[in-house]
C-alpha cells in the first residue's frame, strides 16, 4: 500500500507559502510512500477573473507548485454556473503542468441538467484533441453528486471554510492479499476489514499530528482501493479472487462485497470510499476489457453497489457526441437515484477504433485496448435542453 495523495483544500486567496512547510513535512512524515501532494481549490468560476482566466490560472498553479504541490484541481463548473465557463476548460488544462478541472452533471440533491450533459460531451471531444494520444481527458472529470472534499482527482475541490487535508490511498494490494488468503466469504471479509483497519491505523496518528502541528483539520481517508498496473496491485484480481470473472455472473456481488467491507472498517472515512475500477490503471481490468469480456455496462452496473463510476475508459476516437452524452446521463441518473457520488472520466483516443491497442508513456496506465461501445442516436426528448430532479429510491413509498 502507498498513499496516492495528501490533498490540501483551502480558499483560492490563500498564500501558497503558508502551507509550504506542511506540504514538505507531509511527504516525509508517513511510514508509507507518499506519491503526490495535491490542492483542491474552490470551483474556479467563483474566483477566476473571466477576462484573464487562463493567465490567472497559470499564475495560481505556478504559486502552488513552487510551494510543493504536484497537481492542482481548479474545481468544477457547477450546474449553477454559466455554461460558458465550460468553454475555458481546454485552455485551463494546458495553462500549466498538472492542472485538473471538472464539470458537474448532477448535484448531490439529484438535479440533472440534460443540456449540460450534452455540453460536457462536446467538451470531452474537444479535450481529446489536445494531445495526439488523447491523454487530455485524464485531467477532466464529469461529476455526479460529488460534494467537496474528495481527495482523489478529478473530483477534488474545496467547499469553503477552514483549510483541511485528506488522504487518498493506493490499496488494491490490501484487498488482494486479504481475499487470496481466505477460504470462505466470512474469512475473506474479516481479513479485508482487518487489513483496512491495520493500514489506516498506521497513518491516521501521523495525519493527526500533522494537523495539530500545522493548524489544519484532518478530514479523513478515502480508502477506495486504487490499483496500480501490476498483478500484485490489481483490484480486478482481488475481485476475481472471490471466484468470479469480471464481466461474468457474480461480478456485482464481488463489487458489493469489497465495498461493504470498506464501510465496516473503522477509520475516518471521507470521499468515495468505494470501489475504484479505472480500466486503464488496472492490469486485470485492462486485460478483460481488451478481450471484450468486460463492457461499459458492467462497469455502470458495478457502480450501483460501490463507487466510483466510469474511470479512464478508452473509447474510439470518433465516438459520437450523443453516445458520450448518453453515458453521462446514465452516470448522472445512477448518482441521483441512489444519492451517491460518481465520476465519469471518458477518454476518446484519436485515430483509434474498438479493439486497437492503447499505449501511453505514463506509469499509472496498463497496456490495453479501446473498448467497444454501441452508438446512440440523436433524436427524442434526451436531445432537448432541460433540467429535472430525480428523486431518490424510497423504501417507504405507499403502494
Amino acid at each position: 500500500m502507498e498513499i496516492r495523495s495528501v490533498t490540501l483544500f483551502c480558499e483560492a486567496d490563500t498564500a501558497p507559502t503558508a502551507y509550504a512547510a506542511f506540504l514538505a513535512a507531509a511527504r516525509a512524515a508517513f511510514p508509507l510512500r507518499v506519491q503526490s501532494t495535491r490542492l483542491g481549490a474552490p470551483p474556479f468560476p467563483a474566483w477566476l477573473p473571466r477576462d484573464r482566466a487562463v493567465a490567472a490560472a497559470a499564475e495560481f498553479v505556478a504559486g502552488w507548485r513552487a510551494a510543493g504541490v504536484d497537481y492542482v484541481s481548479l474545481g468544477p463548473v457547477r450546474l449553477a454556473h454559466d455554461l460558458a465557463w465550460l468553454d475555458l476548460i481546454p485552455d485551463l488544462l494546458t495553462a500549466a503542468e498538472g492542472v485538473f478541472a471538472a464539470a458537474e452533471i448532477a448535484t448531490p440533491d439529484g438535479q440533472i441538467d440534460v443540456e449540460r450533459c450534452w455540453a460536457v460531451a462536446r467538451l470531452v471531444r474537444r479535450v481529446s484533441a489536445l494531445y495526439p494520444d488523447g491523454f487530455g481527458n485524464l485531467f477532466l472529470g464529469a461529476l455526479a453528486g460529488c460534494g467537496p472534499g474528495h481527495p482523489f482527482l478529478p473530483a477534488s475541490y474545496h467547499g469553503g471554510g477552514p483549510a483541511h487535508f485528506a488522504l487518498a490511498v493506493e490499496a488494491a494490494d490490501v484487498a488482494l492479499a486479504a481475499i487470496r488468503g481466505a477460504g470462505t466469504l466470512d474469512e475473506a471479509r474479516a481479513r479485508l476489514v482487518a487489513g483496512i483497519e491495520d493500514a489506516a491505523a498506521a497513518i491516521v496518528p501521523v495525519a493527526e499530528r500533522l494537523a495539530a502541528e500545522y493548524g489544519l483539520r484532518f478530514s479523513g481517508i478515502d480508502f477506495s482501493p486504487a490499483p496500480y498496473p501490476a498483478e500484485a496491485k490489481s483490484l480486478g484480481a482481488a475481485l476475481e479472487a472471490l471466484g468470479i470473472r469480471l464481466g461474468g455472473p457474480g461480478g456485482l456481488f464481488a463489487a458489493a462485497f469489497i465495498t461493504e467491507a470498506i464501510d465496516r472498517a473503522r477509520f475516518p472515512h471521507t470521499g468515495f470510499c468505494g470501489l475504484m475500477l479505472p480500466v486503464l490503471e488496472d492490469t486485470t481490468l485492462a486485460r478483460r476489457a481488451a478481450a471484450g469480456e468486460l463492457a461499459l455496462n458492467d462497469l455502470l452496473l458495478y457502480s450501483a453497489v460501490c463507487g466510483v463510476g466510469l474511470d479512464t475508459i478508452p473509447l474510439p476516437g470518433d465516438v459520437g457526441e450523443a453516445t458520450l452524452a448518453g453515458l453521462l446521463l446514465d452516470t448522472a441518473a445512477l448518482s441521483a437515484r441512489l444519492r451517491k457520488p460518481l465520476v465519469a472520466r471518458l477518454m476518446p483516443l484519436p485515430g483509434l477504433v474498438a479493439g486497437d491497442p492503447t499505449s501511453f508513456d505514463f506509469e499509472y496506465f496498463a497496456a490495453g485496448r479501446v473498448m467497444a461501445i454501441r452508438e446512440m442516436g440523436q433524436g427524442g426528448p434526451l436531445a432537448q435542453p432541460g433540467s429535472l430532479e430525480i428523486r431518490p429510491y424510497r423504501r417507504d413509498r405507499v403502494e
